[in-house]
């Protein structure tokens, strides 16, 4: 018998679906990228789907309804933004026990709504049913692009740069603060029950701690953003990327996904990885590896891509876009280089959503 942990997420899904070709003329593109690609009237469809376990991706503790609702539909709108589409439709399925009453689904929903609303997407139908096991969230989210525009993962080729939006491993501080809050908070009730203290019980009701000058990162935690705003800048630039990803596992796994599926190699410099100052008070802080934070923390929804050295010009010009490194030959090998000049070998350690 094989553990599933052995196999990972994307193991997992090429050993389900190897094989499996498909029958529909209208079925550009499968199982392989951050969406399917369906070919209907003008344009070709871009459909994604992720689903959210309560206990796996996030936690009721410290995230509440709204900034889930918020976030459930962000993540899925990014998938369609990384590759090059314009999201349209969204249907929601919820799982949800006993202990949920109708204002938390009116707050998740307002969450919902705020962030479709923010990119034109209409949510148009979805399923609820009962849990056992706590709340489940399943999102399809829906988008369009012409057939010439769409960006897949595996058309990086050797010089091209590599380009990143935006900070990275702030949402992954966020969850580390997140975490060790929630550590204090459970040894106080530990300790209060212990002590039969009844005042201190109802003073500890509510989680609540101080976050003052760390907003930056609960808000990159909890309330994710999808950056249409840089395929927006990118069209208007007229840059086409020639691979791209958004950054939910990991700039080091997400890079090594574009660098597999095209068939090259990379070369990314540490002092290019864009880092913001609280991300790096943070680290310091908790006694972490700012850069491995930055390559491995996931949750960004970033986006990751690769643009002819053509471009070069106009990405330097873009505001919130940096360059990090560029594309290789496959034998040169995936390669960070340090601030010391230093080499090695980049490692996929971002979110394993099967690990064990």
């Amino acid at each position: 018998m094989t553990d599933i942990s052995k196999l990972g997420e994307f193991g997992l899904i090429r050993h389900l679906t190897v094989g499996h070709e498909p029958k529909n003329v209208s079925t550009v593109y499968g199982v392989g990228d951050d969406c399917a690609v369906l070919h209907y009237g003008d344009k070709e469809t871009l459909v994604t789907t992720d689903m959210l376990m309560e206990g796996v991706h996030f936690d009721l503790t410290y995230v509440n309804m709204y900034y889930l609702g918020y976030k459930s539909a962000m993540v899925n709108i990014s998938d369609i933004f990384a590759m090059n589409g314009t999201p349209r439709q969204m249907t929601v399925s919820i799982a949800l026990s006993k202990r949920f009453v109708v204002e938390d689904l009116d707050a998740f929903y307002a969450g919902l709504r705020e962030a479709c609303d923010k990119w034109g997407v209409d949510i148009v139908g979805g399923d609820t049913t009962s849990s056992m096991t706590g709340l489940a969230i399943s999102i399809t989210c829906i988008g369009e692009a012409d057939k010439d525009d769409i960006v897949y993962r595996n058309g990086a080729r050797d010089t091209d740069l590599v380009c990143v939006s935006g900070d990275l491993g702030a949402a992954y501080m966020g969850l580390q603060l997140l975490e060790r809050e929630k550590s204090v908070y459970y040894q106080q009730i530990r300790e209060a029950k212990q002590k039969g203290n009844k005042k201190m019980l109802e003073e500890l009701a509510t989680f609540n701690p101080d976050f003052a000058g760390k907003e930056y990162l609960l808000q990159r935690q909890l309330k994710t953003e999808a950056r249409g705003d840089i395929i927006k800048r990118l069209r208007e630039a007229n840059i086409r990327p020639t691979a791209m990803m958004d950054i939910s596992d990991g700039l080091s796994s997400e890079l090594l996904h574009i660098c597999n599926q095209s068939h090259v190699g990379c070369r990314i410099f540490e002092k290019n990885i864009p880092i913001d100052y609280q991300t790096a008070v943070m680290a310091e802080e908790m006694n972490m590896n700012v850069t491995t934070c930055a390559l491995n923390g996931g949750e960004d929804y970033e986006l990751l891509f690769t643009v002819p050295i053509g471009d070069h010009e106009k990405i330097a010009a873009m505001e919130d876009v940096k360059l990090i490194g560029h594309i290789t030959k496959e034998n040169f090998g995936k390669i960070l280089v340090t601030r010391d000049d230093q080499e090695f070998d980049l490692k996929a350690q971002g979110w394993n959503a099967l690990g064990s």
